[in-house]
């Protein structure tokens, strides 16, 4: 293979890497909140469901001003909560249960935006001994939403958590004292799944690892032309040890600062510092200021990540003893994630570090992308306005 060929498929991959992150939308998740009374056979719900997602499948919008109105919404109640009956089903002990009634239309702020807040009251065939729950919202649409479930029986607390894949498969909660712990660890893995999922979805934070990992197989040489190939595999292999071990040791840090409530700076604030953080690290591709000892600045930047990634464990709202094994499994999760996109980028970027190509259209033109989609990004959140249709 020459090196035109070379440069042809790099490019090609890379346009493909970037024509996703481009029209992209945020993780979305809808959150719900199930009390039983299992004596009573009777079950109280809350369901928040992002606007931008009710938007975008019902077309919320009438003015087309891109921005949702209160009276928007208010008009289309009746279809949100149709999609909501639809597609969120309850049953007890394989028999269906029925809603009853349906609370007054409300909104509330959680920190990826504005959500519908549905609430019902359920009515089952008699004492629930389980809970079975079926969740579709936006199956066909989105196949990257989640429903992240948490249930409660009586007036203990919280006793499961779950994140449901939109499907036609139920999960099943059962009542506090039987003998199934089937349950606990089907909703402990469910985190780990969601924490995987949030990282290889939010573009924002694999670009940023991918900014990082670019140059890793490369030495900055401003005497010799700039970047030139590593000959040093196991010197690679030890920088990128220390750059993905700081963001990892960085982001648990936050997650768990915030997860807990002990410090929660401003979404938009985070949003934002996490876009100019993708910014920073590409740019400094092109023109080195911070070149050999790169994990003080990850480690950084790796803090402002970690924020963003509480987010799903804080609209939960999930606390105390209730709240470990979630945050345990998620940030389990995130690192999974983080472990595999590096170990899918490094051996190629190796493999291929020699090549002017890697040098001119991989770490050159592809961190100037990253770097203008992450402005794009910045400028977004920070002034709260849409330069890129969703």
């Amino acid at each position: 293979m020459n090196t035109r060929q070379i440069a042809a498929g790099l490019c090609a991959a890379w346009a493909l890497c970037l024509a996703a992150p481009a029209f992209a939308h945020k993780a979305s998740d809808a959150y719900l909140r199930w009390q039983v009374d299992g004596a009573a056979g009777q079950v109280a719900e809350r369901l928040d469901i992002a606007l931008r997602d009710l938007d975008r499948e019902l077309d919320l919008d009438a003015d087309a001003d891109g921005r949702l109105s209160w009276g928007e919404v208010r008009r289309r109640w009746p279809d949100i909560q149709a999609l909501a009956d639809a597609n969120v089903r309850l049953a007890a002990d394989g028999r269906a249960c029925q809603a009853v009634s349906h609370g007054p239309a409300q909104l509330d702020q959680h920190s990826d935006g504005r959500h519908a807040v549905l609430t019902r009251q359920w009515r089952c065939s008699g004492p629930i001994r389980q809970l079975q729950a079926r969740y579709a919202l936006f199956e066909r649409s989105d196949p990257q939403h989640r429903g992240v479930a948490q249930v409660g029986w009586g007036e203990g607390a919280a006793l499961g958590t779950a994140v449901f894949v939109p499907g036609p498969v139920p999960q099943n909660f059962d009542a506090p004292g039987l003998p199934s712990t089937a349950q606990a660890a089907t909703g402990w893995i469910g985190f780990v799944v969601q924490g995987l999922h949030h990282i290889l979805i939010g573009t924002d934070h694999v670009l940023f690892l991918l900014a990082l990992l670019l140059p890793a197989v490369l030495v900055w040489r401003p005497a010799q032309a700039g970047w030139t190939p590593s000959q040093d595999r196991r010197g690679m292999t030890l920088d990128v040890f220390k750059v993905v071990s700081a963001f990892t040791v960085a982001h648990s840090i936050t997650l768990a600062l915030a997860a807990f409530d002990l410090l929660n700076p401003p979404s938009r604030w985070i949003e934002s510092l996490i876009a100019a953080s993708v910014v920073l690290v590409a740019l400094n591709n092109l023109r080195p200021v911070v070149a050999l000892h790169r994990w003080p600045l990850t480690f950084a930047f790796g803090l402002v990540h970690g924020f963003g990634f509480a987010a799903v464990l804080k609209d939960l709202g999930l606390q105390g003893d209730g709240l470990l094994a979630p945050l345990l499994g998620f940030n389990l999760g995130v690192e999974l994630g983080q472990l595999l996109i590096v170990a899918l980028v490094l051996p190629l970027a190796w493999r291929w570090r020699a090549h002017a190509a890697y040098r001119r259209v991989v770490l050159q033109a592809g961190s100037l992308l990253i770097a203008a989609l992450a402005l794009v990004w910045l400028v977004e959140r920070a002034f709260d306005v849409a330069l890129i249709a969703p």
